[in-house]
């Protein structure tokens, strides 16, 4: 693992979610650019001495040359640093699972899936259908928010600061899960869009706020709000998809269940753990009446991945339900996505078309 030290919300998260399932193992870091918290950091993870790096080019050149070197590298660092920190372990032939977004710009996304072809190596991203956003299907006034809720010097500053998250703030780090999740739900690829991108909070560097509509192939149209200033709201999403006889609505806080509506006003609530397709009992752990969460979420994607890296190593096919993990080009698509609408907010929401 690069980052995700001592006091890091999301490197606990993944190293939890990597072992739920025992088919991964933590054995060397670079968990800070601190010597000294690099060496606690891997000392609590149970890492020994000699595979404690401070240095991911350092981590990457070991790890290659021993015989029991790192199959895998899980990337859980400032999004600026992640195209180098990704490069620096494909380029020798070590698999790599990165936070999203994959980049902080598509040309480096690109590079990406790229080096990982050239390799043969996985290249994953971690969405996993967690982020604080709600998909709406009419924009809420914001005429409330008349003060400002944040002073800057907050926790997790980096994300609204170009210089670590990259060109974009509440769209690469919140919007870009529930684009992900719209396109994995839908099977639709936007053609256009137009975003009203705004900065709520004094201080800050980049847009917290942004109201964005979507434009997709063959005619449906639809909207994502994604917020850092939703005054209130707890951490999830919602996600309605509408069709011509019903529509479907799951909300996170509420993650086990999903909403059926029907033109002829019956309604539905399925529940995990009934009648479930292949793929869907595949990333089911738990019998219907027990709760599921953000942990597991994580874990799911780790099992997968750990599939397709085993695969590898034998000399296999990977099992098909594993191929549903989201993979680079997921990332390079979400990073065009994060694209288009800086563009259209730059241009006063005028209509840009998906590249």
């Amino acid at each position: 693992m690069v980052g995700g030290g001592i006091g890091g919300f999301i490197g606990e998260t993944h190293r939890m979610a990597a072992r739920l399932d025992g088919k991964l193992n933590l054995v060397a870091g670079a968990l800070s650019s601190d010597p000294e918290r690099a060496r606690q950091s891997a000392a609590q993870c149970f890492i020994t001495p000699e595979r404690t790096y401070v240095d991911y080019r350092e981590m990457a050149k070991a790890e290659a040359a021993r015989r029991d070197g790192i199959e895998a590298v899980s990337i859980v660092t400032p999004n600026s640093s992640h195209h180098a920190i990704a490069a620096a372990f494909l380029d020798r032939g070590i698999a790599v699972i990165c936070d999203k977004p994959l980049a902080t710009s598509v040309q480096d996304g690109h590079d990406l899936v790229g080096r990982a072809a050239k390799a043969g190596c996985l290249l994953g991203v971690t969405y996993n259908g967690i982020g604080a956003v709600r998909i709406v299907q009419v924009e809420f006034a914001l005429g409330w928010l008349s003060v400002p809720l944040e002073q800057e010097g907050v926790k997790q500053a980096w994300r609204t600061d170009p210089a670590s998250a990259g060109p974009s703030g509440v769209v690469a780090d919140i919007g870009t899960h529930a684009y992900h999740l719209m396109r994995f739900v839908t099977g639709l690829d936007v053609q256009a869009l137009a975003a009203d991108l705004s900065t709520l909070v004094p201080g800050r560097k980049l847009e917290d706020n942004a109201n964005i509509l979507l434009r997709f192939k063959h005619g449906a149209r639809g909207a994502l709000w994604a917020s850092m200033v939703a005054a209130g709201e707890s951490v999830g999403f919602r996600l309605r998809v509408y069709g011509e006889t019903g529509h479907i609505a799951w909300d996170e806080a509420f993650p086990d269940q999903l909403h059926l509506r029907l033109l002829d006003g019956s309604d539905q609530t399925l529940h995990r753990g009934g009648k479930l397709s292949s793929f869907a009992k595949h990333a089911t752990r738990i019998v219907s009446g027990l709760p599921e969460g953000f942990i597991e979420a994580f874990a799911n994607l780790y099992g997968d991945y750990a599939e397709q890296i085993t695969a590898r190593r034998e000399k296999r096919a990977p099992d098909p339900l594993s191929l549903l993990a989201p993979v680079g080009s997921d990332g390079v698509d979400a990073l065009a996505f994060v694209d288009a609408v800086l563009k259209s907010g730059l241009a006063n929401g005028s209509w840009v078309a998906m590249e």
